[in-house]
Formats: structure tokens, C-alpha cells, sequence
């Protein structure tokens, strides 16, 4: 997928892992479309990188279907569509109040759904594409205090997978991005510190690479760090023996 003078938008581009996507795709030579909550951030990020700032929310009915819009007149195409925008919470599940598990599925999930359910007529349209899902190792091995958002980035995961046969032929490429712990402001932001000494969080900066990595390779996963294949690999194989281990070292 070439990257250099493509139409790409980002979403959740106002922090984190995707302002860090922002920027090394606009290093790339990508016209970039940076979409996200806080617009001063955004207009930072604009000043920065020659983006373009749509300002959204996502958890709002209806905002996706607009950021599509709006985003496909800006350049008159999207080549790519970065699926990063995502919120967590943490606690236990019968603690957790209705607003929040209603915030995650909309954001997480059923945002990028009918995001890339308005984008995809243009992409076909074009004959070629790339959609890229950055989803989570909570959605492949689940996560003990986190099960709604585990079970967002399982069902985004699932999406993903789906439409990537659809899509056999047709020139569109569809990537889940699997990342770990990421030094971002995530943990802060739902609720509950990360306090683990292992794993260490990553760089949003790595993180961001791996992510670029795949678009341009056309792949339809990648793992930020590797080795988040082994656990995935052996809860396949062995569930029993994963469920043990999880157990014993705690799945949260």
C-alpha cells in the first residue's frame, strides 16, 4: 500500500497511539486527516503536520456517518482508514454503570463499524484501499476487570476478519493492529493505573511503526511487541493450559 501522497484519516488522532500515527504517516508524505475530541490538540497537531482537524465524538449517533462525509471531501478520496479512536474502563463488571458500557460498545465498536460501512462505497468505487483496526491483546485473550472493552476489540477483531473475505479481489486491504500495554494516557483515562511490572508499556512511538509497517506491507495483522503471539498461540492450542497460567499470574 503506498503511503506517500495517500488520503488517509485517523481517528482518536488527538492523543496517544494515533496522534503518534498521525505524525509518521504525515513524515511519510501522507495527507492526513486527523480526527479526535479535544481541538486544541487537534490544531496542534494540524500546526505540526499539515493535517486537516475534524473534530468528533464518537460515542454520538450519527458522528461517524459525518466524520465520513467530511473526511471524503477534504482530498475527494480516503485511501486509508486508521480505526485507532477507542476508550477503556476498568472494574469490575457489576460495578460498572450503564453509561460507560453504552460509551465503550458505541466507541469502540460500533463507531468503526459504521465508519467504514461509509467510507467503503468510495474505496470500491476507487478499486483499492486499506482499512486498518487497531484492536487490542484484550481481544484475543481477554482481560480479568476490563470485560467490556475486551469483548469491544474482540468483536472490532471479528469485524475486521469478516470483511477481509468480503473483500478478497477487490484491492482493498483490511490490518487489526494488536498492541499490548502502550505508554499512552489510556490507563489514566479509564479509571485505574497500569500497576503491573511486567509487561512494561511500550512507546507509542514503536507501537506507531508497527502500525505503519503493516498498512505498508499489506498484512493482515501485526503484533506490537512480537511476542504477544506466543500467549494468542497458546490459548489456541491449549486453552486449558492458558486459562492455568492466567489464573495463576493473574489475567488483568
Amino acid at each position: 500500500m503506498r503511503i506517500r501522497d495517500a488520503a488517509v484519516l485517523v481517528t482518536g488522532a488527538s492523543s496517544g497511539l494515533g496522534r503518534e500515527a498521525a505524525r509518521q504517516l504525515a513524515g511519510a508524505g501522507a495527507r492526513v486527516i486527523a480526527h479526535g475530541r479535544d481541538t486544541a490538540a487537534l490544531a496542534d497537531l494540524a500546526a505540526g503536520t499539515g493535517a486537516t482537524a475534524l473534530p468528533a465524538d464518537l460515542s454520538v449517533p450519527g458522528e461517524a456517518q459525518r466524520l465520513a462525509e467530511a473526511a471524503l471531501a477534504v482530498h475527494g478520496r480516503l485511501d486509508i482508514v486508521v480505526n485507532n479512536a477507542g476508550q477503556g474502563w476498568a472494574g469490575q463488571f457489576a460495578g460498572m454503570p450503564p453509561a460507560d458500557l453504552d460509551r465503550l460498545i458505541a466507541v469502540n465498536l460500533a463507531a468503526p463499524i459504521a465508519l467504514t460501512r461509509a467510507v467503503l462505497p468510495a474505496m470500491l468505487g476507487a478499486g483499492g484501499g486499506y482499512l486498518a483496526f487497531v484492536g487490542s491483546i484484550a481481544g484475543r485473550t481477554g482481560v480479568a476487570g476490563e470485560s467490556v472493552y475486551s469483548a469491544t476489540k474482540a468483536g472490532l477483531d471479528t469485524f475486521a476478519e469478516s470483511l477481509r473475505f468480503e473483500l478478497r479481489g477487490t484491492g482493498i486491504g483490511v490490518g487489526v493492529l494488536v498492541p499490548g500495554v502502550v505508554d499512552t494516557e489510556f490507563f489514566a483515562r479509564r479509571g485505574r493505573a497500569y500497576e503491573r511490572r511486567s509487561p512494561r508499556p511500550r512507546p507509542a512511538g514503536e507501537v506507531a511503526s508497527a502500525l505503519l509497517q503493516m498498512i505498508a506491507h499489506d498484512r493482515a495483522e501485526a503484533y506490537a511487541p512480537r511476542w504477544l503471539r506466543l500467549p494468542v498461540a497458546v490459548r489456541g492450542a491449549m486453552p486449558g493450559t492458558y486459562r492455568g497460567l492466567a489464573g495463576r499470574f493473574g489475567g488483568g
